[in-house]
């Protein structure tokens, strides 16, 4: 492997610590921070390995992508990067959840159906040379050079020194389902698990209905509270799960919501997922995790009364995505209340639009 000691088998990526706002001050290099899967390329002659951020191998799932880098790509480099699938309007996060799947024949369908993209944002080693130790101004210079004239479906992010800028794409990329923005120090050499990037996200608040938990997988508490948003007509949708409660809040939370169960099923408007366990395309309750077929993912009726106050990051598809985190009850709303009417929802973007400059 080109950018790492020869007993090494994987690189762990580069992480991010979370900040409020966006730092400025000389020395920073800012881009989007985009929301599909985290990805090493590491290429050694027509050898692809394609490894997540957890060392899961993603290689198999993505076929559509390996035949353009072995054209694009130097026969001996290892990229950082993502892999998104460009929607409609921007990135759809759903359909790269579906490419997660045993089946090869519905690997390849999908991918001629909904075909990934891979955005490059960093290089890590190249013709046998490691560029981890060298500071981010110096790997970025190399990365241009490689990726300065790839064409689709390889790309190269976007950077700028000015904080104008981040702060335009961080208003502006929202609506093309992008996290926030990424700063890095331009000084910087790669540090692998390390958090030295800094991430700015969106987050907002909403107020949605409980109408089911599932149990902590330690069997002990309340492990997720299912959420749900009304639409015009009525329909309460399953639109995400708030979680990371502490033992303490898990048994305590259990316990305020035992009233609730009694009666849970009589005219819960999600009585027949509840009665089948239904999933279907990942937005129902119950079915298994795309990630780990053996994950239970049962959960419990409850009436659906009550209301909770939660922060989220984005929406998308009618579904909330990252940073669902529990505030408060509310029990000044009543369900009814909780509709999308009371998002605010960026404006779209459409995915070509992303590597034009603010």
């Amino acid at each position: 492997m080109c950018a790492a000691p020869a007993d090494d088998t994987t690189i762990a990526p580069m992480l991010c610590k979370s900040a409020d706002v966006i730092p400025v001050g000389d020395g920073w290099l800012y881009e989007p921070k985009w929301d599909g899967f985290r990805c090493i390329v590491v290429r050694e002659g027509d050898s692809l390995e394609l490894t997540s951020r957890n060392d899961r191998p993603f290689t198999r799932y993505f076929p559509e992508l390996l035949e353009p880098m072995r054209a694009q790509l130097p026969h001996r480099c290892v990229v950082d990067g993502e892999i998104v699938i460009p929607g409609a309007v921007g990135l759809d996060f759903d359909a790269l959840l579906q490419r997660i799947h045993p089946a090869a024949s519905r690997v390849k369908r999908l991918a001629a159906e909904t075909p990934a993209v891979f955005v490059a944002f960093d290089l890590l080693g190249v013709d046998g040379t490691s560029l981890m130790p060298r500071p981010l101004s110096e790997r970025r210079a190399e990365l241009e050079r490689i990726f300065g004239s790839v064409t689709h479906p390889l790309y190269l992010t976007p950077v700028s020194e000015a904080p104008d800028d981040a702060q335009a794409w961080f208003v502006r990329f929202e609506g093309a389902g992008l996290d926030g923005v990424v700063a890095k120090r331009l000084d910087g050499p790669y540090t692998p698990g390390q958090r030295t990037m800094v991430k700015v996200k969106h987050e907002r608040t909403a107020e949605c209905v409980v109408a089911g938990y599932r149990i902590h997988k330690d069997g002990k508490g309340v492990g997720s509270l299912l959420l749900g948003l009304y639409d015009d007509t009525g329909r309460l949708h399953h639109v995400g799960v708030a979680a990371s409660f502490t033992v303490k809040r898990r048994a305590e939370l259990l316990e305020e919501l035992a009233p609730l169960l009694d009666g849970a099923l009589v005219d819960h408007p999600w009585q027949e997922w509840a009665n089948a366990m239904a999933h279907e395309e990942g937005r129902l309750p119950g079915g298994q995790s795309r990630w780990n077929a053996g994950k239970d993912l049962s959960w419990v009726p409850i009436r659906a009364e009550r209301v909770v106050e939660v922060t989220f990051g984005q929406l998308q598809t009618g579904r909330f995505r990252h940073g669902v985190r529990f505030v408060r009850w509310r029990p000044d709303r009543t369900p009814e209340s909780c509709t999308y009417d009371q998002l605010d929802v960026a404006e779209p973007v459409a995915f070509e639009e992303l590597f034009s400059r603010p």
